[in-house]
C-alpha cells in the first residue's frame, strides 16, 4: 500500500491542506457542519491565537504514495501543566481515513514530540483545551453537532483504542425539546427563589458588551476552578473567544444573575449557529455570508454552554434550579423549540441528576483518552 509519511508543516500551502482535509473525510457524512475557513485559519495562526502567547503546538500531515491521508496537532498547554503540576501533551485537530497505519503513525509523531519535551503523559483529542472543543464522539453519530462541538466517524475510537490509548473521561450532551415543558418541581424550586431569595436574573446589554464580559469572566474562573480538566483562561483568551462569538450572541438568552446588586452567576446559551454553516460549506464569500445571514433567521435550536455559579452560592439550595427555570422560560419566550445542554463531566453526579430532573435526556457521548508516555 505503500509507506506513511507523517511530515510538520512548514508552509502556507502544507497549512492549506491541513485545513481542507476534513472535506475529503466528511464529503459523505450529511450530518458534518463544515468549520468556516476564515475561522480555522486564525484558530491555527500563532500570530492571532492568544493561546500561542503562553503555549505551544505542532501540526502535522499523514501521507502515503503522496496523497494526504490524515491529520494532527501536538499541542504543549503550560497553563493546563501549571495549574495541575503535571507533564502532559495533548492531541487535537486529529482527522483520518479509517486506517489503523494512519492514525497509529499519527498518534506516534505525535507522542513521539511529546517525549522530546519531557511530557509523561498524552491526552486528548483537545482543540487546545477543555476551553475550546474536547473529545472524540462515541454514541449520536446521526444528528449534527451544535455551535463549538465536534463530530467524527464512528470508525474514530477504534482507531485510538488501537494505539494504545484508553478512556479517562466521558462527557455528555443532553436534549430537550421545550414542547415538554418543564418538570414542575424545577418551576416552584425556581420561582420560589427568585421570588424570596433576592436575586434578580438579566439579559446581557450588549450596550455594555465587554463589561458583562468581564463579569462572566470572573464568574467563570472561580465557578469551574474545581472542575476535572479546567484550565483558566487568560484575559485575551476570554477576549479572543468573546470577539468570535458577539456576532451570534442572542442578549434574550445570554444571562447574568444578581444577588442584592452583585453579580453571581450566568447562563451562557447561544443560538445554534451551526443549523446556518451547514448550508454554506466554509465559505463566506461570494455568497456565503449572505446565505448565512439568511438561515441565521431560521435557527430554532440553542446550546447552553455552560452555567456558572460563584462558589460561595454553589450550595445554596434550589439556585441552579432558578438559573435553569429562568433559561427555559426566556429561550420559549423568544421563540426556540430545542435545546442542547453541554457538556457535562460523566463524574459530576450533581449536575447529571439536575439534567434528569430537568427533563432532558443525553444523546451524545464524547470521550477523552489518554496514553503513557
Amino acid at each position: 500500500m505503500g509507506k506513511i509519511e507523517v511530515s510538520q508543516i512548514e508552509n502556507g500551502r502544507a497549512l492549506q491542506d491541513f485545513i481542507k482535509f476534513p472535506w475529503k473525510v466528511y464529503r459523505d457524512d450529511p450530518c458534518w457542519v463544515p468549520p468556516l475557513l476564515v475561522d480555522m485559519k486564525k484558530l491555527l495562526d500563532r500570530s492571532k491565537n492568544p493561546f500561542f502567547d503562553h503555549s505551544a503546538a505542532e501540526f502535522f500531515l499523514a501521507r502515503r504514495n503522496g496523497e494526504i491521508v490524515g491529520r494532527i496537532a501536538a499541542i504543549l498547554n503550560n497553563n493546563h501543566n501549571r495549574f495541575y503540576n503535571e507533564r502532559t501533551a495533548f492531541f487535537g485537530f486529529f482527522e483520518c481515513t479509517n486506517d489503523k497505519e494512519v492514525a497509529l503513525a499519527l498518534l506516534e509523531r505525535t507522542a513521539q514530540w511529546a517525549r522530546e519535551r519531557e511530557m509523561t503523559e498524552l491526552h486528548g483529542p483537545m482543540n487546545y483545551s477543555t476551553n475550546e472543543t474536547a473529545g472524540l464522539l462515541i454514541e449520536g453519530f446521526d444528528t449534527s453537532p451544535c455551535i463549538m462541538m465536534p463530530h467524527n466517524p464512528a470508525y474514530y475510537p477504534a482507531l485510538v483504542e488501537a494505539a494504545g490509548f484508553e478512556k479517562t473521561m466521558d462527557l455528555y450532551a443532553w436534549w430537550l425539546l421545550t414542547e415538554k415543558g418543564l418538570n414542575p418541581k424545577i418551576v416552584r424550586v425556581g420561582e420560589k427563589v427568585l421570588k424570596d431569595g433576592g436575586i434578580r436574573i438579566r439579559s446581557i446589554d450588549m450596550k455594555r458588551f465587554w463589561d458583562e464580559v468581564e463579569i462572566i469572566k470572573g464568574i467563570y474562573n472561580d465557578a469551574w476552578s474545581n472542575n476535572w480538566g479546567f484550565v483558566p483562561m487568560t484575559d485575551a483568551e476570554f477576549h479572543h473567544m468573546a470577539k468570535d462569538l458577539k456576532a451570534a450572541v442572542d442578549p434574550r438568552i445570554l444571562l447574568i444573575a444578581e444577588k442584592n446588586g452583585e453579580p453571581v452567576a450566568f447562563s451562557l446559551a447561544l443560538p445554534d449557529f451551526n443549523q446556518a454553516l451547514k448550508k454554506i460549506n466554509g465559505r463566506l464569500f461570494p455568497t456565503g455570508l449572505v446565505r448565512l445571514l439568511y438561515h441565521a433567521r431560521h435557527i430554532h435550536q440553542v446550546r447552553v454552554l455552560a452555567l456558572g455559579i460563584a462558589k460561595k452560592y454553589q450550595n445554596w439550595n434550589g439556585f441552579g434550579a432558578a438559573l435553569y427555570y429562568e433559561s427555559f422560560r426566556r429561550g420559549v419566550q423568544a421563540g426556540y423549540r430545542s435545546c442542547e445542554f453541554s457538556w457535562t463531566l460523566e463524574s459530576n453526579d450533581l449536575i447529571n441528576r439536575s439534567m434528569s430532573l430537568f427533563g432532558a435526556q443525553i444523546y451524545k457521548r464524547y470521550r477523552i483518552y489518554r496514553k503513557l508516555l
